[in-house]
């Protein structure tokens, strides 16, 4: 393994025990890179440690002692070193990375907040990159992330996992930003790429953790299950070259089996019991999917059952869009069409595309290419842009 993949793979883990052991949001995250940067210069000439996390974790502690051991300004500061000295695990701990998205998801953060901080501790992504994936100038989410810090410090946010009382709302919360990181890494709001794995990876293994800590709730095996089942066939949503392959032409038969089926698996456990919860209900729609053995056999019409279902549980714009295009392709295209006219989504490019395809199907192609001329003005991404200018070359080709 090299020092970059176990970067992207233990950053948050040993940047969570970090935390726990120092108490410092800035001096963990300090001494990690000093750690890493050491690894840098050491490893290709000494050769990768036995242990590779159990050294960076105890080399970040030491650099933080040192960190501490500089700053000393006043005695109290001495029993501080004197307790991270006696601190002798050289593993995280599997209970601090609970613990910290907790942290970062407190609700006296602000929402943007909350993800930013998630992303930047939990998955190790860089200030520039998450503000690329938040369209903001990089000194704006600097600062966020600041902000963030110094209010868990000067309110004395406890890094800990909420006890029962409270847990209900915090839990929404976190599983909120969990499904957000994957909402990133599945469909990337900015750049070339469509798909960034590594966002996908970390965010089914936060779900994991979730229901590993809480086996008696429902709704995290929900949101694991929602993740699996969409992460089941990531790798055949694009081609060779990048371009954006659509649900109904992917090859099933390179669809992750095991994957899809542990998803299933953890929707019937998800959707015992009631009330249902959205994350529950929107797994099973991406059961039905993914269980369909072809395009054409797939369920549509429980699948737009479904989205009413979710629509009741969790009303919003989206949702109504994804369950018109589920009637369209159950009931109808005209049907879905009009359903589609009375959502205002603006900014959105998702629902002008979903217009401009259910038009391009009914053969009215001059609407259609207005509909993906709209869409085109509104998309990020790169990997969906070439994928509409496609369409709406398709649409405005002379016919012959």
């Amino acid at each position: 393994m090299n020092l970059g993949t176990l970067h992207r793979r233990e950053y948050g883990r040993i940047l969570a025990s970090l935390i726990r052991t120092v108490g410092d949001f800035d001096l963990a995250e300090d001494a990690l890179q000093e750690a890493f940067a050491a690894a840098l210069a050491q490893w290709p000439a000494q050769g990768l440690p036995q242990h590779p996390v159990a050294w960076l974790l105890t080399t970040a502690r030491h650099k933080a002692i040192d960190q501490q051991r500089r700053q000393v300004l006043a005695e109290r500061k001495r029993d501080d070193i004197a307790a991270l000295m006696t601190q002798e695990t050289d593993t995280p701990v599997p209970l601090d990375t609970p613990r910290l998205i907790f942290t970062c998801c407190h609700p006296a953060l602000a929402p943007e907040a909350q993800m930013a901080l998630t992303l930047r501790t939990i998955c190790g992504l860089e200030t520039a990159e998450i503000a690329r994936a938040f369209l903001v100038p990089v000194p704006t989410l600097a600062q966020r992330l600041v902000r963030a810090k110094a209010k868990i410090k000067a309110a004395r946010i406890p890094y800990e996992v909420p006890g029962d009382d409270v847990l209900a709302e915090r839990l929404d919360t976190v599983m909120g930003v969990v499904y957000l990181v994957f909402n990133e890494g599945y469909s990337a709001s900015f750049g070339a790429d469509l798909v960034r794995a590594e966002l996908c990876a970390d965010a089914i293994r936060l779900g994991r953790m979730l229901v590993e800590l809480l086996p008696a709730e429902r709704e995290p095996k929900g949101l694991l299950a929602l993740m699996l089942l969409h992460d089941a066939r990531r790798a055949t949503r694009t081609d060779a070259e990048g371009a954006l392959v659509l649900l109904a032409e992917q090859d099933r038969s390179r669809w992750d089996g095991a994957q899809i089926a542990e998803g299933a698996a953890l929707v019937e456990q998800a959707l015992r019991g009631r009330p249902l919860g959205a994350y529950a209900v929107q797994a099973a729609i991406a059961a039905l999917h993914a269980q369909a053995r072809s395009a054409g056999e797939t369920d549509w019409p429980q699948i737009a059952a479904l989205y009413g279902v979710l629509a009741d549980i969790h009303p919003s714009p989206v949702v109504a869009l994804n369950r018109a295009v589920a009637i369209a392709m159950a009931d109808g295209l005209e049907h879905g069409l009009a359903l589609l006219d009375t959502i205002h989504l603006p900014g959105y490019h998702l629902l002008p595309a979903a217009r401009a395809d259910l038009l391009r199907r009914l053969g009215r192609r001059a609407e259609a290419a207005t509909a993906y001329r709209q869409a085109l003005a509104l998309v990020t991404n790169e990997a969906e842009r070439r994928f509409l200018e496609q369409r709406l070359m398709e649409v405005t080709r002379p016919a012959r």
